[in-house]
């Protein structure tokens, strides 16, 4: 709850109930800037991608990423205020991804923040990233006018660098609390559909080369397991429902953490005993000589035999399914009411069908963004920042990047 210090703050500072914030993105190779009225409608939602420039290297480049940051930012704020029909000094927060993401990429966009909060004389708001993607399906869920969703509620952020699991409460208008109840201990969900499509031969990134091509093949023809993580003896932070002590998991009690490694292996591993080197090296050049075939292009499935597609398949189905167990197996334990889907991999279509599906036979409600707010974006950072606007929970001039910012307990 807001304290009369942090009300006369407010007053003092001039804010207008309109709650117009300007958010920043710049935590990789998206650089983003939306104007979000009050946590639920978002005026503008801008985004400069860079995945074109590293597609030429099979991953981001963080050297290459910082400077497209320092080249976009201007114009995209820019063009975020502008589509929001808005003058820059309207604005009543500027709002900025602090971390996690790479140090150079974050510098960019929070530098950049910090100038205009200091310019304007508006209070700059710090914002997790990986609550921003949260907050995109809770901003979403706002706009449609639609009832909230009961908590506590259980929210998987899944892309690229990322595989959480978060209880998440709100314990009043302002503040927002987040369990790390599960996470990935090597790769992250994203990076190894990144990894599986290059070793196949496919384009960057890999996650929309997958997700298209796997609906030609076969998802059980090849059997991948995913082996048991064992437990973290202390999970400070963590409780169960109705009890006041920490949970402390003990040996031989349920992990919800996640490893996709192993399975990034035993691609490669079937790539070699199946002998498909040399279709794999014929679709890389194939696709080198043609930049612009597209994962839906008739173009892009001639190039992959059924073997492959097989493949491709069946390593979705494992991956997805094992994001199905972990994440509803702790909506389960944890007592949630509901679960929020989130991050890069949220737009895969057969994760949202098995999720819905799975969800509605247990007959708890699910969410997920819509396609445009999965990726990174800035609309999502302002609406995790309206919480803190509203408690006065404004940055001190000394806020830093943190590449390795954490969320709650992780």
């Amino acid at each position: 709850m807001r304290d009369d210090h942090d009300s006369s703050e407010r007053k003092a500072l001039g804010l207008k109930r309109e709650g117009l914030i300007l958010g920043i993105e710049s935590s990789c190779d998206e650089t983003a800037a939306a104007v979000v009225r009050g946590g639920s409608e978002a005026l503008s939602n801008v985004v400069a991608s860079q995945m074109n420039l590293h597609a030429n290297y099979g991953g981001v480049v963080p050297e290459l990423a910082s400077r497209e940051h320092l080249r976009n930012v201007v114009p995209v704020v820019r063009a975020a205020v502008e589509q929001a029909g808005i003058r820059l000094e309207d604005v009543d927060a500027v709002a900025v991804t602090e971390g996690p993401g790479l140090a150079g990429a974050l510098l960019v966009g929070l530098t950049y923040a910090k100038a205009l909060s200091f310019g304007l004389g508006k209070p700059l708001i710090g914002v997790n990233h990986l609550e921003g993607h949260i907050h995109a399906v809770l901003m979403e869920a706002r706009q449609r006018a639609e009832a909230p969703m009961e908590l506590p509620l259980l929210a998987l952020v899944v892309s690229g660098g990322h595989t959480h699991l978060y209880l998440a409460e709100q314990k009043s208008e302002g503040v927002w609390s987040y369990r790390n109840v599960g996470r990935t201990v090597d790769d992250a969900a994203g990076e190894a559909y990144d990894k599986v499509a290059k070793l196949l031969g496919l384009g960057y990134p890999g996650g929309p080369w997958i997700d298209t091509l796997a609906r030609h093949g076969n998802p059980l023809a090849v059997p991948f397991r995913f082996a048991k993580i064992k437990p973290r003896p202390h999970r400070e932070g963590v409780s169960l429902p109705n009890k006041k002590a920490p949970a402390k998991l003990e040996e031989g009690e349920e992990s919800f953490d996640f490893s996709f490694s192993g399975i990034k292996t035993a691609v490669l591993r079937y790539i070699e005993t199946h002998h498909m080197r040399e279709s794999i090296d014929a679709r890389r050049r194939a696709l080198a000589e043609h930049p612009d075939w597209r994962p839906g292009s008739d173009e892009a499935a001639a190039l992959c035999d059924a073997e492959t597609l097989d493949l491709i398949a069946s390593f979705q189905h494992a991956v997805v399914g094992n994001l199905l167990r972990q994440a509803f197996g702790a909506a389960e334990r944890y007592g949630a009411r509901g679960i929020v889907v989130s991050g890069g991999v949220a737009a895969n279509s057969e994760l949202r069908r098995r999720f819905q599906s799975e969800a509605d036979k247990r007959g708890l409600p699910v969410a997920f963004p819509s396609l445009a707010l999965s990726t990174d974006n800035a609309a999502m950072i302002a609406a995790a920042a309206w919480p803190k606007f509203v408690s006065g929970d404004f940055a001190p001039e000394t806020l830093a990047a943190t590449p390795q910012l954490r969320l709650g307990g992780s």
